[in-house]
Formats: C-alpha cells, structure tokens, sequence
C-alpha cells in the first residue's frame, strides 16, 4: 500500500475513532444509570414509533425525538423527576436530552442505544 493508501486509511481510522468518542459523550455512565432504573427514572425511547413496535424495553415510553419535548410536559410535570432517554445508535437520545433540558428538565440522562439501555436495564446483552 503506497502513501496515499495509508493516509486514506489513517484518516478512516481517525473519523471512525471520532464518531464513537462523539456518539458516547455525555452519556450516563452505567453503574449510576443502573441505579436511577432501581429507584424508578422514568425511561423514554426516542425512536420512532415503527422502531419502538419493532422492539422495545418494557418499561420505555415512546417519545420520538423530534416530539419529545412536547410530550414530555403533558405527562411530566416534576422537572426534577429522573428521566433516562435512548435511541437506536445515541446520537438522537443527545439531541432529546439537549431539547429536554432547554425547556427545564433538570435530572435527564442520555442512556445511549438501544443495546446499552437494554444491558443498564436488565443486566443482560442483546
């Protein structure tokens, strides 16, 4: 492989690295995610409502991200409660959590996917 090829596959390499740090910012580390679902958080999946029929966590309220913030407020009033989103990959669970708490919700947890929510919830992988 001649220069070109590895600077093409370095900066591959770089924008994959790039992605998952990106994607994984800001989540919840596990153990106190793990500890919220204990005491009762209030667990919202962001995914559309075709992705949550397809497969979902039992105690997960659908929510779609580009709804969530309109729908959240008719349901919960305490913008203290804990509330922990996911999505399928992390990246609109952030979003929902940013959106979430621009309107004053004070205690929301971005989970991540769909896969780590599962494995924060029930102890087990997918």
């Amino acid at each position: 492989m001649g220069a070109v090829g590895w600077m093409i596959y370095f900066i591959a390499l770089a924008c994959v690295i790039g992605f998952m740090f990106m994607r994984r910012t800001g989540q919840v580390p596990i153990k106190d995610a793990t500890e919220y679902v204990r005491k009762g958080a209030l667990i919202i999946d962001v995914r559309s409502p075709n992705e949550f029929k397809s497969g979902h966590l039992s105690q997960a309220f659908n929510m779609p991200v580009d709804e969530v913030d309109g729908l959240l407020p008719a349901k919960v009033k305490d913008k203290e409660r804990v509330i922990l989103v996911h999505c399928q990959s992390g990246l609109r669970s952030k979003k929902a959590k940013e959106k979430l708490e621009r309107i004053g919700y004070k205690n929301v947890f971005d989970m991540g996917s769909y896969e780590r929510a599962f494995k924060i919830v029930t102890g087990k992988t997918l």
